[in-house]
């Protein structure tokens, strides 16, 4: 084992902090200003369960039904944790606002940063776009939902996308204008996430009409995914395999902890614990929101077939009735509304990072913080345009939605992969930060790497049977367009002009030795 096995990095004061920035060669632009608490809750807020669980609960009552999605969850949550564990391992010895694509370029040997770095960068940034248009898009869904009940009110595709287009126009001018109000929004939002989820559950259980057998919550196997099915077609193994996309998309995010970094106190060990504390706190709360959901079915043919499109809401309409409903879905939509603006706060900071390196496409008009607020502005209305983009195809069509879901997942992941991989190849070379796994370094990075590679070719396959141009999974159309553009510009002009993460000062090593 390598020195540099051997070693630790200070943590501490905001000084400290400053210099762990400057050794790894930038300047503190953004404003320090959240704690480990706040830290957690970028992350808890985007992972969001009630989010992801509602969003996708029909996708999960017709690929698996309630057996894949009870279990499926304990198994999505177990894997997802040694995802976190590895890259918390990261983020403490190298914690910045570029995150994965920073990590990705100080592992490997100094010839092969660059292309780590674009490649990781570029697939970062596709799933963070993803992230946002699927939770944003699905704040749209809800309201129109929500705004049915009770009235003649029918929505329609220019609605929801008017809808859409103003909660991201919502999300953005927090994130612009009310940025000394993020802390605080970010401490409700926990609170509301928390308590709110609580309560929800409790209220369903206790007005329930009637409640399933455990028997049918944690056993009963579902394919509606075609006719015939896929379970037919191919096997039931199949459907469960692709029928974890609820609770692997619901479990995305968690790398906002990272982006936070540069703007929290004691980020090198601040950011590693909001990873894992996130994970794990919201996988618990996570299969409780399911759990009682399942029970709460009152009739799960109407429930599938909901004139709402959203059979949440109609387990709520059959549980607590209209008024009561109305009251539910407002709580889930504004835990909706929490998640997308915390997306687009985690979005903005790796999009101002990689425009910082010269990344992006008009790096220097992006590369730009707002002197007032601190805040990079201009990113943060990227985030919110190209999510805009990316939900059109979503308008009428549950593939489409389906497919953004496992283009953030996919993105994201393979984003978490890379840098986790280097690591396991390049760990002779790599320097610990204060929060380290010890001997279970390596076993536990090798399980989070098989299981991104698993989860990166489950996503992709196709949904529904037969397969035609209205349930073709387009992500894996996505997932080549970013893997076609970035090596393509890569070996077409990148290679000769990006260098990597760009150093703007050189500051002294805060290693201190065991």
């Amino acid at each position: 084992m390598s020195s540099g096995d051997t070693e630790k990095r200070s943590d501490g004061n905001d000084d400290n902090d400053e210099a762990e920035l400057a050794r790894m060669g930038y300047k503190q632009e953004l404003k320090r200003d959240l704690s480990l608490l706040q830290n957690f809750g970028v992350s808890f807020s985007i992972i969001s369960v009630i989010t992801g669980t509602a969003s996708l609960f029909l996708y999960g009552l017709n690929t698996g039904g309630p057996a894949v999605m009870v279990w499926g969850w304990v198994v999505v949550s177990f894997f997802t944790m040694m995802v976190g564990l590895a890259m918390a391992e990261i983020c403490s010895a190298h914690p910045t606002s570029g995150g994965p694509y920073f990590w990705a370029a100080k592992i490997v040997p100094e010839k092969r940063a660059p292309i780590s770095s674009w490649i990781t960068g570029w697939f970062n940034l596709l799933g963070q776009v993803a992230v946002t248009t699927g939770i944003s898009f699905a704040v749209a869904q809800f309201i129109s939902t929500t705004a049915t009940i009770g009235t003649t009110f029918v929505p329609a595709p220019r609605t929801t996308i008017g809808i859409y287009a103003a909660v991201l126009v919502a999300q953005g001018l927090i994130n612009t204008f009310g940025v000394h109000l993020l802390g605080m929004l970010n401490t409700i939002s926990i609170w509301w996430h928390a308590l709110g989820t609580v309560s929800f559950v409790i209220a369903i259980l206790a007005k329930a009409p009637t409640h399933q057998s455990a028997r049918f919550v944690f056993t009963t196997f579902v394919d509606n995914t075609g006719d015939p099915g896929w379970g037919t077609r191919a096997s039931n193994a199949y459907v469960a395999v692709i029928g974890i996309l609820l609770a692997q998309y619901t479990m995305t995010g968690f790398d906002a902890s990272a982006h936070m970094t540069e703007e929290t106190h004691n980020a090198a060990m601040s950011g590693s614990l909001g990873i894992v504390t996130s994970i794990g706190v919201s996988a618990v709360l996570g299969w409780f929101l399911i759990v009682g959901l399942l029970f709460s079915i009152q009739d799960y043919g109407a429930t599938v077939s909901s004139p709402t499109g959203q059979p949440v809401t109609q387990i709520l309409l059959d549980t607590v009735g209209e008024k009561g409903a109305i009251a539910l879905m407002v709580v889930i939509f504004v835990c909706m509304f929490f998640a997308g603006t915390f997306s687009i706060t985690s979005n903005s900071r790796m999009m101002y990072a990689f425009s910082r390196d010269g990344a992006l496409p008009g790096s220097a008009f992006f590369h730009k913080i707002d002197d007032k607020r601190k805040t990079p502005v201009r990113t943060v209305w990227l985030a919110v345009t190209l999510s805009f983009i990316l939900g059109l195809p979503s308008l009428g069509s549950s593939v489409a939605f389906a497919a953004a879901t496992s283009i953030a997942t996919i993105g994201l992941y393979i984003s978490y992969g890379i840098p986790i991989a280097l690591r396991v190849i390049y760990r002779k070379n790599f320097t610990k930060g204060p929060f380290h796994l010890g001997a279970f370094s390596l076993p536990i990075s090798t399980i989070a790497v098989l299981w991104i590679l698993f989860i990166s070719i489950v996503f992709i396959l196709p949904q529904i049977n037969p397969v035609d141009s209205q349930t073709f999974n387009y992500s894996v159309v996505a997932v080549g367009i970013v893997m076609a553009y970035s090596l393509g510009l890569w070996f077409l002009s990148a290679r000769r002009w990006f260098a990597g993460p760009i150093k703007q000062i050189k500051g002294k090593s805060s290693i201190i030795p065991i």
